[in-house]
């Protein structure tokens, strides 16, 4: 008597003991890996953990990092000052083309006061306001949507230091007035803040609150400069500049306090 196979169909069938068996003890008997099959597997698998860890993704941050720095030094951002916008752009796209490439230009590095300017420069006071103010909140969550997936795993058990430790604390206790301090005060660089603001516990929304709010005053200061540039002499050309180096100063006198009373503890 054949057990395992129909003479009529063809097929393989369980043998009526088998199945008895498996149903009394109720163990399931399943074909084990083939060894071919489970070293691929296993190797998918160290790879994945592999390019998935913290270090891996930090170091895939600071590729695409230097890959836009480098970029910008070759595009030359700068030449919009003395070139204008291509002739195919105009009117609302322009605004938002600029403003996109604003937010890019902030992720590689590229200043804040030159894109100020520039953006005074091409579209006046008004409307380059608007775009200035739009590229800075898109470049700031650009860059801290980058440090919080790719490198904040990484970066965080590495504060360690007493002043990391404070300013980690500050920002992930104190997020929007913290943020909102360091875009008033122009002193700040703005890379910094957005790639520290990742790494710290801070949300998102909070993040981007702080940062368009307190980015307004430096940000009209520097677009109605660039935009009254061609009359160095109006007043509204110097109060611009007054609201461009007096928070410089005073931002630079609290630094220097805090530094004192940080030493100090």
């Amino acid at each position: 008597m054949l057990d395992a196979t129909n003479r009529s169909g063809g097929t393989a069938t369980a043998s009526p003991r088998a199945s008895a068996a498996q149903l009394t003890t109720g163990v399931l008997v399943v074909p084990a890996a083939t060894p071919a099959t489970a070293l691929t597997t296993g190797f998918a698998a160290r790879c994945a953990r592999v390019l998935l860890s913290p270090w891996s993704r930090l170091s895939l941050l600071v590729v695409l990092l230097v890959s836009a720095a480098s970029a910008m030094l070759l595009l030359e951002p700068q030449k919009l000052l003395t070139d204008g916008l291509p002739s195919q752009l105009g009117g609302a796209a322009a605004v938002v083309a600029y403003a996109v490439a604003y937010g890019v230009c902030t992720v590689a590095f590229v200043p804040r006061p030159i894109l100020n300017l520039a953006s005074g420069a091409l579209f006046g006071s008004q409307l380059g306001l608007g775009a200035a103010l739009g590229g800075t909140v898109l470049g700031a969550g650009l860059a801290f949507c980058l440090g919080r997936a790719l490198g904040q795993d990484a970066l965080r058990p590495l504060l360690r230091g007493r002043w990391l430790k404070a300013a980690d604390h500050q920002l992930s206790r104190h997020g929007f007035r913290s943020m909102l301090a360091a875009r008033l005060f122009p002193g700040v660089p703005f890379a910094a803040s957005n790639y520290c603001a990742a790494v710290s516990r801070m949300g998102l929304l909070p993040f981007l609150l702080a940062t368009g709010l307190g980015s307004i005053p430096n940000t009209a200061a520097y677009v109605v400069a660039g935009a009254r540039a061609s009359t160095p002499t109006s007043p509204a050309f110097l109060i611009a500049l007054a609201c461009i180096t007096v928070p410089g100063v005073v931002g630079a006198v609290v630094a220097w306090r805090k530094r004192h009373q940080l030493r100090a503890r």
